[in-house]
């Protein structure tokens, strides 16, 4: 199919020829916003070239936007969490100058880890999610898991002996965020299966976790001593550490909500 190129085109002629075009050429922002940057070329006296830049830049902002929604749908956040959402006030351990220093990604373009180490409700699946949503916005790929999801899906893998493939599947994004480490004990075999994931990202790409207990605790989740050892070493070499505290600001927040009807009267 091809459009007729004709000189002294009505503007209705040369609205449809502009549609059929983008159709063809698949250029859904052009069709879907050239009506109205045309009318604002017009208003602000745009040369030609400024009125096509308007054009392609409207159709380059539209795909990286969609690429970006495509890459968070992909990384299997449970929910939407932001930087922008997150409450510093409410948490003093927190300091919000390393928290937006994360954001930047340079740690995961230098394939280092991130742990966030603190008890429930103190912003650590907040900050896990939140810092996965910025990774993916800025390009890169991305996966949320929990971490008993993570080894039973790894058992499954094992069993159909699929394993290789599946640790390769881990292995080939950009950032693997794993959250809820700690909160329950593994065995022997769940513990080297997510070891071996581990090794297969060491200083290749980065991986960030989220655990209620601090590293001395975690052999009540990793009960081999050497293993635990191996793990730890794993995902703190090179990396961060934030530690959230063992305040809950959730609970705080509720406390505050509940008691403000008895203030006020």
């Amino acid at each position: 199919m091809t459009v007729p190129r004709q000189r002294g085109l009505t503007e209705q002629a040369a609205d449809a020829a502009i549609d059929t075009a983008c159709r063809m050429l698949r250029l859904p922002s052009i069709r879907n916003e050239f009506p109205d940057i045309a009318d604002r070329a017009v208003k602000d006296q745009m040369t030609y070239r400024g009125f096509q830049a308007e054009l392609l830049m409207a159709e380059c902002d539209d795909r990286a936007r969609r690429r970006s929604e495509r890459r968070i749908k992909a990384a299997g956040f449970p929910r939407e969490k932001s930087l922008r959402t997150f409450d510093f006030d409410a948490n003093p351990n927190i300091d919000p100058a390393s928290i937006h220093t994360l954001a930047s990604c340079e740690w995961i373009k230098k394939s280092q880890p991130l742990c966030l180490i603190g008890d429930s409700g103190t912003g650590k699946s907040h900050m896990l999610i939140a810092l996965g949503t910025e990774a993916a916005m800025k390009g890169y790929r991305v996966r949320y898991t929990l971490a008993t999801k993570l080894v039973n899906e790894l058992v499954e893998a094992a069993d159909e002996k699929q394993l290789n493939k599946t640790i390769a599947r881990y292995g080939r994004v950009d950032l693997l965020c794993i959250d809820e480490l700690g909160y329950m004990e593994l065995d022997r075999h769940g513990a080297e299966l997510l070891f071996q994931v581990l090794t297969e990202r060491e200083e290749k790409n980065s991986v960030a976790i989220a655990s209620n207990e601090s590293f001395g605790g975690w052999t009540k989740t990793f009960t081999d001593p050497r293993l635990c050892a191996a793990i730890v070493d794993r995902l703190t070499f090179n990396g961060t550490i934030i530690e959230t505290g063992t305040d809950s600001y959730r609970l705080a927040s509720t406390r505050a909500r509940a008691e403000a009807p008895a203030t006020a009267g």
